[in-house]
C-alpha cells in the first residue's frame, strides 16, 4: 500500500485539488463499507530463460494487463500524493534484491485535473534483474511478482489492489532464450533515457568515420583506393557512380546488420556488434572471400562481369557498379571485428532502443563510413589528385594482395579459436585445394577443364564454410595470459566473485576481449601487457579477470548488457563503495592508472597510494 494515498496538502490550484481529493474522499467512504475487491488489470509474470547456471543474470518481468478505459498512476507519478504503481520480486533465500525498471509514464489529460497526469494504460511491462547466486544448486525454486495498483477511470477511482503471479525458476545447464517479447522490448541501458536521439546520431556519425582508419578496414580501403584510381582514367561519371555505389554497399550492408539485431532481439537473443564473428561458418566464409580476393590481386584469376566474383572484388579489368558495391558490402564485414572511438556509445544506445532507433543509429554509423565516397560523388573532380594510372599498379596489386593474405591469417587465428586444431588443418589443407583449383582453371587449356576447375573450387569454397560450421564449440575457452608468458595474472571471469571480492575492499578489473577483436589486441599489446600497468596492478593488489567472448556466452552477453554496452573491447574496473568505473573503447595508460589510483584513494583502508605522475 502507498505511504500516502490522500494527502491534506491543499493545491494552491482550487480546481485541481478539489478534482483529486473529491474522488479520494468517494474513496475512503466506499472503503469503510468494505465494498468487494474490483481488479481492472491482469498481471502475468515471466523469465527470460528456460534455465540459469549459477552466478548468470536473471530478468523477469511483471506484464500488467490494464482494462480498456481504465488507468492507472505510473510509479512516478504527478504529485507525490496520487498512488503510483509499484511492484515487488519475491525471490528465492538468499538472492540478491532485485534491480527493478519502471517504463515511464504517458501525460494524459482528464476532466478532473488541470494538468496532465502520469499514467500507465494498456499493457504495462516493469522488468527487474537479478543474479543466481554462485553457490547455487541445480532444481527449481519458486518466485513471486506482486503488483499495487490504483485503477481509475475520467470519472472515479476504485480502491487501491494487490494482485500476484507466480513463477519456477529453474537452475541448471542447457538454458535458451524463451523469446518473449516483453524483455525485447525494453533493456535497461544505463542514461539511454537521457541520451537525445540526435546527439546519438551525430555521434555515430563520427565514429562510421573513424571506421575507415581501423586496421580492419585499411586493407579493402587500399583496395577501393586502387578502384578508384582506375576509375579516375574514364571520367568523372565514372568515378561518381562508383563512388555512390561503394557508398550503396556500405548502407545495405548496414541495414542487414540492423535487420538481424532487430529479429535476434525480438526473439530473445543476445545482440552486439560483431558478434557474427562469434559463428566459425562466417569466419570460414569470411576466410574464402578473402584468399579469393588475393588469388585475383595476383593474376590467378580475371573473370568480366557480371555475375563473376574476381570483377565484383573490385579489381578486374572492366570493373562495374556492381563491383563498387562488393567493395561496399566487404568493407562492412570487416569492419565488424573493430570498435572504433565513438561506436560502442552509439551501437550500446541504439541495441537498447526500438526498432526504428536501431535502424536510424545503423544508418548513421554507415553515412559515417560511407562519408568520403559519398564527397567524392559530389565532386568527382577531386579525384584528379590521386595518382595517374600506371604500370605502378600492377605492382600495387601485387602488395595489397599480400597484405589481404596476412588478413587471412588472422581470420585462421580466430577460427583456432572457435574449432579443434585437427579441423583447422583440414580447413587450411581445403584452402589451398581451393588455391590450385584456381591456379589450374588458369592454366587449363582444354574446354571442358576450366569450367570442371571451377565448379570444383566452388565445391571446395563450401566444404570448407561447412566444415568449420561443423566444430563450432569444440576448441575450449582460453584466457590469454594466465599461466603463461603475459605480465597480467588473467583469472576466468565470475562475476559474482568479482562483486565479492570488490565487497570485501579489493579491485577488480575486467577485460571483455574476443580473438576476433582487433581493437582488443592492439589495447592488450599496447596497454594492458605493459610494465607500468603490471607494477599498478601489482601495488593496489588488482585482480585481473578476462572474460572470452570469442564464442557465444550468454553470462558475457548479459554481462555487457546490464552495462549498456554491446561489443568489445569492454572494461570495468570493480571498486569498493562505489559503482563500476568503465573504460573507453580505445583505452590509455593513463586512463587505466588514474582510475586505480582514485579507487584505492577511496578504499577504506587506503591500502596504497600511486607514486608518481600518471604514464601517458
Amino acid at each position: 500500500m502507498p505511504r500516502r494515498p490522500f494527502s491534506l496538502r491543499l493545491s494552491r490550484r482550487p480546481g485541481l485539488t478539489a478534482g483529486l481529493l473529491l474522488p479520494a474522499l468517494a474513496l475512503a467512504t466506499a472503503a469503510a463499507a468494505a465494498p468487494p475487491r474490483i481488479e481492472r488489470a491482469r498481471l502475468a509474470a515471466a523469465a527470460d530463460r528456460t534455465a540459469y547456471e549459477a552466478g548468470s543474470t536473471v530478468r523477469l518481468a511483471a506484464k500488467l494487463a490494464i482494462d480498456a478505459g481504465w488507468h492507472t498512476n505510473s510509479n512516478r507519478p504527478t504529485y507525490d500524493y496520487l498512488i503510483p504503481t509499484s511492484a515487488e520480486f519475491g525471490l528465492p533465500a538468499g538472492w540478491p534484491v532485485a534491480e527493478v525498471d519502471y517504463p515511464p509514464g504517458e501525460m494524459k489529460r482528464f476532466s478532473f485535473a488541470e494538468d496532465a497526469l502520469s499514467v500507465y494504460e494498456g499493457e504495462v511491462v516493469i522488468l527487474a534483474t537479478t543474479r543466481v547466486p554462485a553457490t547455487a544448486v541445480e532444481g527449481e525454486l519458486p518466485a513471486r511478482v506482486s503488483v499495487t495498483y490504483q485503477a481509475c477511470d475520467d470519472r472515479s477511482c476504485l480502491p487501491p489492489v494487490t494482485t500476484g503471479a507466480e513463477l519456477a525458476l529453474r537452475i541448471g545447464t542447457g538454458g535458451v532464450a524463451i523469446g518473449d517479447p516483453a524483455f525485447a522490448a525494453r533493456r535497461p541501458v544505463a542514461a539511454a533515457g537521457a541520451t537525445g536521439l540526435g546527439l546519438m546520431l551525430l555521434v555515430a556519425a563520427i565514429g562510421g568515420l573513424l571506421l575507415n582508419a581501423m586496421p580492419c578496414v585499411l586493407p579493402v580501403l587500399s583496395l577501393k583506393v586502387f578502384g578508384l584510381v582506375k576509375s579516375a582514367g574514364q571520367g568523372r561519371s565514372q568515378v561518381a557512380g562508383g563512388a555512390l555505389a561503394t557508398a550503396a554497399g556500405i548502407l545495405l550492408s548496414f541495414w542487414g546488420l540492423a535487420l538481424a539485431a532487430v529479429l535476434a532481439k525480438a526473439a530473445g537473443r543476445a545482440v552486439g556488434w560483431g558478434i557474427q564473428f562469434q559463428q566459425p561458418g562466417f569466419v570460414a566464409f569470411l576466410t574464402v572471400v578473402v584468399v579469393l580476393f588475393c588469388l585475383n590481386l595476383w593474376g590467378l584469376f580475371e573473370i568480366p562481369l557480371p555475375g563473376r566474383l574476381a570483377n565484383l572484388g573490385g579489381s578486374g579489368p572492366r570493373e562495374g557498379l556492381p563491383g563498387h558495391l562488393f567493395s561496399g558490402l566487404f568493407a562492412t564485414l570487416m569492419a565488424t571485428p573493430c570498435s572504433a572511438p565513438f561506436l560502442g556509445t552509439a551501437v550500446g544506445f541504439a541495441l537498447g532502443q526500438q526498432a526504428t532507433a536501431i535502424f536510424a543509429i545503423f544508418t548513421a554509423v554507415a553515412l559515417g563510413m560511407a562519408s568520403p565516397y559519398l564527397l567524392l560523388a559530389a565532386f568527382p573532380g577531386t579525384a584528379r589528385l590521386l595518382p595517374r594510372p600506371g604500370p605502378w599498379m600492377e605492382t600495387f596489386k601485387t602488395v595489397m594482395g599480400f597484405l589481404l593474405a596476412g588478413a587471412a591469417v588472422w581470420l585462421l587465428y580466430v577460427l583456432a579459436g572457435q574449432v579443434s586444431a585437427e579441423r583447422v588443418a583440414f580447413v587450411e589443407l581445403a584452402l589451398l585445394a581451393l588455391a590450385l583449383l584456381v591456379w589450374l582453371r588458369r592454366r587449363a587449356t582444354a574446354g571442358w577443364l576450366r569450367p570442371a576447375a571451377g565448379l570444383a573450387a566452388a565445391a571446395v569454397a563450401v566444404l570448407v564454410i561447412g566444415l568449420a560450421a561443423a566444430g563450432k564449440g569444440e576448441a575450449e575457452t582460453r584466457v590469454g595470459g594466465a599461466g603463461g608468458s603475459g605480465l597480467l595474472a588473467w583469472t576466468v571471469f565470475d562475476r559474482a566473485e568479482a562483486e565479492q571480492l570488490a565487497a570485501e575492499g579489493r579491485l577488480v578489473f575486467v577485460d571483455v576481449t574476443a580473438d576476433w577483436c582487433f581493437t582488443c589486441k592492439v589495447n592488450e599489446r599496447l596497454v594492458l601487457e605493459t610494465p607500468e600497468i603490471a607494477a599498478a596492478f601489482e601495488q593496489h593488489g588488482v585482480v585481473a579477470m578476462k572474460a572470452d567472448w570469442t564464442n557465444r556466452d550468454e553470462i558475457i552477453g548479459d554481462f555487457l548488457a546490464d552495462h549498456g554496452r554491446y561489443g568489445v573491447p569492454f572494461y570495468l574496473l570493480y571498486r569498493p563503495n562505489a559503482a563500476p568505473h568503465l573504460f573507453s573503447e580505445v583505452l590509455t595508460k593513463n586512463a587505466v592508472l588514474t582510475a586505480l589510483r582514485d579507487a584505492a584513494a577511496s578504499r577504506p583502508d587506503r591500502l596504497t597510494e600511486l607514486r608518481g605522475p600518471a604514464a601517458d
